[in-house]
């Protein structure tokens, strides 16, 4: 893990100064995170990083999982559907078995701290404890809610309003609640593994262990294996784009222990893809930063076709390497891309094809793309702004009309 310090050539002094200055207002509390998955997917990913550097600014901070089984995830996975605005066949069933998993994370779970921050819907009935404890609670939200199926919300409403604030990454995501609403865009570390600077040769490496032609353009999406990442329209897409350009698609990706689904997402991508030789659908198990990382800034277009997104880190992970991006019009992406400025925003699947073929064949305007996006990056998605948000909410919930002074 890095320290602060390792922070300060890249976003400045005057950022980790500002930091430290917060910190010593809340030095000392416990803060408790609970989500869903110790692997697979942006939460884990954040938490992976924010744990440790909220730790080493004074801040007793943990990380814990609940536990649930293969049936609750199928739920919780409808539920995720459900409330990004998609039809899921809901039976009374699957409301009980959400209903009995968060009671046996009730009553084994340990709850602790000053703060408790509940991450997603699928601990959300953990609010039931409230009244034994003496924490604040917050409720994380990192997808997109703004037109979620009406039973779905309607049977989460009520343990939402029994907290004391929500999260919502961007002002379109949330609804209308009782409680404090806070505004925190998720980020990445750019020195995880993940996004830190690759040597060539390591780059080099993993195009052959994947048999990729490093003479040939590469287009590719990084992305968990999930309907609303929409491969197969990539695939559709990338097959009119080959039509003029001699191109290679990676569709590269994992699972997650919470989306039972991905599996057959995997396996429906994979008989798509099978009849073209240049296209390359990689299960590339968790922890494979390194790969990740390299197949990126191997690219010369990185896509994000989502049907659906919440705020789409991977999207955040491409334009930090500088890399040219086509990408949907949806949920969190718009904040991250301004089309023509820092990448080129679609609609369907011939505009994506249309804005791939754009890219590939005009090398100056892609680069310009990269170098704007990276700087839109640097400025408002690193970890240290994410831990700035998060102090800043951590005071909030202590010191609420107060005036704070820094100094």
């Amino acid at each position: 893990m890095h320290g602060l310090n390792e922070y300060e050539p890249i976003v400045g002094a005057q950022v980790i100064d500002e930091l430290r200055l917060l910190a010593d207002k809340t030095k000392g509390w416990t803060v408790q995170n609970v989500n869903s998955t110790a692997v697979g997917g942006g939460v884990a990913e954040i938490l992976n990083r924010m744990v440790p550097l909220l730790q080493e600014l004074g801040v007793k901070a943990s990380w814990d999982v609940i536990k649930g089984g293969e049936q609750f995830f199928k739920v919780t996975k409808k539920f995720h559907n459900a409330l990004h605005g998609k039809l899921e066949d809901l039976k009374p069933e699957d409301f009980t078995t959400f209903l009995e998993t968060s009671e046996m994370n009730n009553k084994t779970m340990e709850l602790k701290g000053d703060i408790l921050m509940i991450h997603d819907p699928q601990p959300i009935a953990l609010i039931q404890r409230k009244d034994t404890q003496k924490s604040k609670w917050a409720w994380r939200c990192h997808i997109d809610v703004s037109n979620p199926d009406p039973k779905v919300w309607n049977f989460l409403r009520p343990f939402i309003d029994r907290y004391d604030a929500s999260v919502f990454s961007a002002p379109a995501f949330s609804q209308e609640l009782p409680i404090r609403q806070f505004l925190i865009p998720p980020s990445i570390d750019p020195l995880s593994d993940k996004n830190k600077e690759l040597p060539l040769n390591t780059i080099q490496e993993v195009l052959q262990k994947y048999q990729l032609d490093p003479e040939k353009p590469i287009v590719t999406q990084i992305s968990r294996f999930d309907y609303l990442k929409d491969p197969l329209g990539v695939i559709d897409a990338f097959e009119m784009v080959q039509r003029y350009v001699d191109c290679q698609l990676v569709l590269a990706g994992g699972t997650a222990t919470d989306d039972p689904e991905s599996v057959e997402v995997l396996e429906k991508t994979n008989a798509r893809a099978s009849a073209n030789a240049d296209i390359h659908v990689l299960a590339i198990p968790s922890g494979s930063d390194i790969e990740i990382n390299a197949l990126q800034r191997a690219s010369s277009v990185i896509v994000q076709k989502s049907l659906k997104e919440g705020f789409g880190l991977t999207v955040t992970e491409a334009l930090w390497k500088g890399k040219p991006l086509v990408a949907s019009a949806v949920g969190g992406i718009t904040l991250q891309v301004a089309h023509r400025y820092s990448g080129l925003l679609c609609h369907s699947i011939e505009g994506a094809a249309y804005a791939i073929k754009q890219l590939l064949q005009n090398s100056e305007y892609a680069k310009k793309l990269g170098e704007n996006g990276r700087e839109h990056v640097r400025q408002n998605f690193l970890l240290t702004r994410h831990l700035r948000d998060y102090l800043l909410l951590f005071l909030s919930f202590f010191h609420e009309g107060d005036i704070i002074h820094l100094n």
